[in-house]
């Protein structure tokens, strides 16, 4: 079952949590909502993954830095120097990466690639570490399943 809630500026935020599983939007109107609402337990019912409009959008690793930045800011904890600097690294070197491209041997040529370029040991697992965290936010608050998973790090060294 979903829950609407009229917020101060008259649009309406949706909630629905259903098999463990929760997905929030923000709708103009209270009918859309209820039509997205209904269209996301249909989803979780089926898949059990919901598919929120910004999972739609999503079709490269830049898109899941930029949802997650821009999740950051509405939260109000916008990504300081060094992370929006890790993130924009990212961005340039795996950001036109199509998502189901991303997958673990990708992860393992950008660390090689990394390394070449005189990264150490601490700066691969932070890339790494950040790659996690924008995958796992992806799936946990916008439905994107991302097949990234962290390779060990004796894989990325030469």
């Amino acid at each position: 079952m979903a829950s609407f809630t009229q917020l101060p500026s008259g649009n309406w935020r949706v909630q629905v949590r259903r098999k463990k599983r929760y997905v929030a939007e923000t709708f103009r109107r209270r009918k859309d909502g209820e039509e997205w609402a209904l269209d996301m337990e249909r989803n979780i019912d089926r898949s059990g993954s919901p598919k929120p409009r910004a999972a739609v959008k999503a079709k490269t690793f830049g898109d899941i830095i930029d949802l997650h930045i821009q999740d950051m800011h509405e939260v109000g904890r916008p990504p300081r120097r060094s992370k929006a600097a890790v993130l924009e690294a990212l961005k340039e070197d795996l950001g036109s990466t199509k998502l189901p491209r991303l997958d673990r041997e990708r992860l393992i040529e950008y660390g090689r690639k990394r390394a070449k370029e005189g990264a150490g040991p601490a700066t691969l697992v932070i890339d790494m570490s950040f790659i996690r965290t924008l995958a796992t936010h992806a799936a946990a608050i916008h439905g994107i399943e991302v097949s990234a998973r962290p390779p060990a790090l004796s894989s990325l060294m030469p």
